[in-house]
């Protein structure tokens, strides 16, 4: 296992906090894909001017509640929103800079599917202040792109790619893997192709099959064949971090891959056990007021959190975190990257230290390792990840 070539991300000044973000929830798609478990919805029509107003309203109330921190990211997830009015996403960016002092070159995000993408509409996003696009292909094999229940072609998808790359410099999309009938050698091929055409970022997930899914429900009828097993798939995995190594993309998060220095930054406050405000329905958040942290999560069904917000009614209230609660998140989030945690930020959380007998029964059968005064998962560790946690978590 070559843990050594794992990309080792330099630290912003204030890690120990790990920045702060802002994550905008648009819960619309043009169709339900039947391995997604998001806040995802299809709707014959959406009043934008509405639902720009209501964002708008949640942007004013966070901007009270946390003023004057330095914020780092923005990111417009989904649901598809690049299916947003430009106007909205430029309305909304207006807001947010007016809001916040920001960090100088802001990473602004926007999720599109290649579906939704239009030369006129990209280029009126990159006007409004979007520096990034996360793009999801999901596959490049038409028949498996039906299979996923996705609408575009793999001809869509490459010519959307291309219209991304005209107008922003940081482009990435995201890939399927261990999908039914997939042979190991078909996904090399596959990650090949992708590497071919990449900017500088990937994101590189396995099929996982979720409850309360379409395809959930078929696997639990015993209709979903072709699934690799899972020797095949922990194959899949091995190779997708050999091969994007060698293209220059290793792995700093679990299913994430980027050159240096263009990995996620968004992405990176969640995992760093950063704060980030989260606005739009079934968001969540995390955010630090007089010393303390708290949990907070939007109501989830979209018509129910308009309402809430056009009526000023109150939300879900924050959760206050305790030490442990924090504790366990930062092992959860921390451990999946390649930078790992700080052993002493978890003690100082915990009120306790990682048990050392642990630790070093993990480090003697390679699944951690000491980075400088860090610890992180080796790579044999995070393809066990959920194994490796559930050892370090009994002591908390």
């Amino acid at each position: 296992m070559r843990s050594a070539s794992w990309l080792q991300v330099v630290l912003p000044e204030d890690w120990q906090e790990g920045g702060f973000g802002l994550y905008v929830h648009w819960p619309f798609c043009e169709a339900k894909c039947p391995y997604c478990d998001f806040n995802s919805h299809v709707a014959r029509e959406i009043d934008q001017t509405r639902w720009c107003t209501a964002y708008l309203a949640e942007i004013d109330r966070y901007a009270a509640l946390v003023p004057g921190r330095v914020l780092n990211t923005v990111f417009f997830g989904g649901g598809t929103p690049s299916l947003m009015a430009p106007e909205t996403i430029a309305a909304l960016i207006e807001r947010i800079k007016a809001s916040w002092p920001m960090a100088n070159a802001p990473e602004i995000t926007l999720e599109a599917n290649p579906g939704s993408v239009e030369a006129g509409r990209f280029r009126a996003f990159a006007e409004a202040g979007v520096t990034r696009i996360s793009m999801g292909v999901q596959a490049l094999n038409d028949i498996d792109l039906k299979r996923l229940g996705r609408i575009h072609s793999v001809a869509e998808a490459r010519q959307a790619f291309d219209i991304a790359r005209e107008n922003f410099d940081r482009v990435s999309f995201d890939l399927i893997y261990a999908r039914q009938d997939q042979t190991l050698d078909a996904w090399k091929a596959e990650l090949r192709e992708a590497l071919a055409m990449t900017v500088d970022h990937l994101s590189l997930y396995q099929l996982t099959i979720e409850t309360g899914t379409a395809f959930g429900d078929r696997y639990a009828a015993g209709k979903l064949r072709g699934l690799p097993e899972d020797e095949t798939a922990a194959d899949m995995y091995e190779a997708t971090q050999e091969i994007c190594d060698a293209a220059g993309l290793p792995a700093y998060e679990v299913s994430n891959h980027a050159r240096p220095g263009s990995e996620s930054r968004h992405n990176l406050i969640y995992w760093r056990y950063g704060d980030y405000i989260g606005i739009g329905p079934g968001a969540h958040g995390r955010i630090t007021r007089n010393g303390q942290k708290h949990a907070t999560e939007a109501h989830r069904a979209p018509g129910r959190w308009l309402d809430s917000v056009e009526t000023a009614s109150s939300e879900r209230k924050p959760v206050r975190l305790s030490g442990q609660d924090q504790a366990v998140e930062y092992l959860l989030m921390g451990l999946r990257i390649s930078d790992g945690i700080d052993p002493g930020r978890f003690e100082k959380l915990a009120g306790q230290p990682l048990s050392p007998t642990v630790v070093d029964h993990l480090q003697q059968i390679g699944m951690i390792e000491p980075l400088g005064t860090r610890l992180r998962a080796t790579r044999a560790g995070r393809a066990v990840l959920n194994a490796v946690i559930r050892d370090l978590l009994p002591d908390v």
